[in-house]
């Protein structure tokens, strides 16, 4: 029998090894930028056409490569980071693998120029996957250029796997920002379509920040400090009443790399208890220094999850560090055990001279002088005893004793009034309101309706219907509401501007502060913030078809009118949303599938008794 192993040829191997280190444009941006600052760039430039469909070029001024190194750079596993395995547990650049340009060159056309800054004329080589089609000298700039063109052109079943451009751009955002929060000390131009995204220049870590989030964001921002044996922690906590309900500023470095962690995420939300809502996110850069030596970076190719030696020290330092800050600002509640444990008088009696209080007894007061009035309620005599200034001094006869035990005949009285409740309830005709739950009998038992969950089917279903034959009307905020947005949500919400505007909303954007106009009338002014949050959390952080815009857009609408602050309603607008409820051809659930509708039988209640 002939042998079945066979090796693969490389440029199959990089297709598949590219399957896992090139994921999208996103993941072409973030290794050639890290390629760029382990260059000793100061100056980096980025620039995409399609959201990096079209083409991805990063120019940088670094030490460049020369003619031999240019070639050797697309093999797989040819890197200068590491010689040693030893080197491994030492690293303190951004990519040491050597797969990176090996499958970009494997799934799309590239180009590199390069040159050394002691050097005339630098080299130019064009791959189209993994051959080498050109080799030249040529002039260029100081530094490396690398232009990446037809991502997955012979990769097809990939291609086609590629969400809408604003999608794919977010993603490239966030690597880009995420990369520029970790290097302020480099200038970063970021643009899209000719048009310029960011221009950051060289500055310190918290103008970075600003100029990355927001001018707004400079009052937000509480200085982390904390310095140990163990970690070193820089950075910033954003102001407990700034939290947001999108998980969109929460960022983790550790020397100078980002990372995800959810433990060290929990010792942060952790320090802000008590100071958030529930539900909220709060903002925070933080900056860990550790020794190489003390983690592992090399667990996964994206090498965006890290393995701490000593985690669960660093959680404690990380928790005590904010909770310091906080206190620190006195944005944490504190007790002050200087103060003077006097009453605060109100300005106005500060001045007023003080009179000394003076007790009026009457002795002449009888509780049991049998001339009091026989009739009337306990409570009036206890109020005239109350408004008495003391007790008299007469004998007390047995009769008196006989009155003082006799125990009044009480009226009857309604037994619903006897029924108290934790919280306030509203008893009318067949309906209970109960905080968000609706209790009304039917025939096998109870129904109960969770109330927002209700107002969301139905305000959805109506939309849609409503949407789909015409525009939705809007009506005009007598005061427009602003509201900052980050890049991100900028672009995600212009993108969506026609279908916004369809909707009802009215909206101008500059200089990334949206103006809000116009609201649909379905839609109360109390809830509008909730809106906007769901809409941005839909159509900026989660990856959406095209045609499932609309969707979610009415859905974000939908789930706000659902979330207003609950009141108690009439038992007329109960039968009202009741009716409007069962006339929707999917009443049970919400369109996200959570229940709306629960029957609780008689036998299932009698189990309770």
């Amino acid at each position: 029998m002939r042998d079945l192993i066979q090796l693969l040829p490389d440029h199959i191997a990089n297709q598949i090894a590219a399957g896992e280190v090139i994921q999208r444009p996103a993941s072409v941006v973030k290794e050639l930028i890290e390629n760029a600052i382990d260059a000793g760039a100061d100056t980096i430039q980025l620039l995409l056409k399609d959201a990096g469909k079209t083409l991805i070029q990063i120019s940088d001024n670094g030490k460049g490569m020369t003619k031999n190194d240019a070639i050797r750079c697309f093999d797989r596993h040819a890197t200068s980071k590491l010689k040693t395995a030893e080197d491994l547990f030492a690293l303190t650049t951004k990519g040491f693998r050597g797969e990176a340009l090996a499958s970009i060159a494997a799934i799309a056309h590239v180009s590199l120029k390069t040159k050394q800054h002691d050097q005339e004329l630098g080299n130019i080589i064009e791959i189209e996957g993994s051959k080498i089609t050109k080799n030249e000298v040529t002039v260029c700039a100081n530094g490396t250029t690398f232009s990446v063109k037809n991502l997955f052109y012979n990769v097809p079943a990939r291609r086609n796997f590629l969400k809408s451009d604003t999608v794919e751009f977010n993603h490239i955002t966030d690597e880009f920002v995420r990369i520029a929060l970790a290097h302020p000390s480099i200038t970063f131009i970021f643009t899209n379509n000719e048009q310029e995204v960011y221009h950051l220049r060289a500055s310190n870590l918290r103008k970075r920040i600003v100029d990355v989030v927001g001018i707004k964001t400079n009052d937000k921002l509480v200085p982390i400090e904390e310095s140990t044996e163990i970690v070193t922690i820089n950075g910033f906590v954003g102001k407990p009443e700034y939290s947001k309900k999108t998980r969109g500023e929460q960022f983790l470095f550790v020397n100078d790399r980002f990372f995800k962690d959810s433990f060290f995420h929990h010792a942060i939300s952790k320090a802000f208890d008590g100071l958030i809502q529930p539900k909220h996110f709060p903002s925070y850069f933080l900056y860990l220094t550790i020794d190489p030596k003390k983690i592992d970076i090399n667990v996964h190719p994206t090498k965006t999850e890290i393995k701490f030696e000593e985690d669960r020290l660093i959680y404690a330092i990380i928790l005590s560090s904010i909770r310091q800050a906080l206190g620190k600002y006195n944005i944490a509640p504190t007790l002050d055990f200087n103060q003077e444990n006097s009453f605060d008088l109100p300005h106005s009696m500060r001045n007023q001279p003080a009179i000394e209080p003076i007790i009026k007894v009457d002795t002449n007061f009888n509780p049991f002088n049998s001339n009091k009035p026989s009739s009337g309620s306990s409570s009036a005599n206890f109020t005239k005893a109350i408004h008495s200034e003391g007790f008299g001094a007469k004998e007390v006869t047995p009769e008196d004793w006989q009155n003082f035990y006799q125990i009044e005949e009480e009226q009857p009285k309604n037994e619903l009034q006897e029924i108290e409740f934790e919280n306030p309830i509203i008893l009318e005709k067949s309906f209970i309101n109960q905080g968000k739950y609706l209790f009304t009998p039917c025939k096998s038992g109870l129904l109960v309706i969770d109330l927002p969950r209700a107002i969301e089917r139905i305000v959805y279903d109506e939309l849609m219907v409503k949407f789909v034959s015409s525009p939705i009307v809007s009506q005009q905020l007598l005061f427009p509401i602003e509201r900052e947005f980050s890049k991100n949500e900028t672009s995600s919400w212009l993108e969506n501007t026609t279908m916004l505007e369809r909707l009802g909303f009215k909206s101008t954007i500059t200089n990334q502060t949206m103006s809000l106009n116009a609201i649909p009338t379905i839609l109360q002014e109390e809830s509008i913030h909730i809106c906007i949050d769901l809409i941005l959390e839909n159509i900026s952080f989660k990856e959406i078809e095209k045609g499932d815009i609309a969707h979610f857009l009415i859905l974000s609408i939908a789930q706000a009118a659902g979330r207003k602050k609950s009141k108690a309603n009439s038992a007329n607008e109960n039968e009202h949303i009741i009716e409007q409820l069962f006339q929707c051809p999917e009443h049970a659930f919400t369109p996200t599938g959570k229940k709306i509708v629960q029957t609780l039988s008689f036998e299932e209640i009698a189990l309770k008794f």
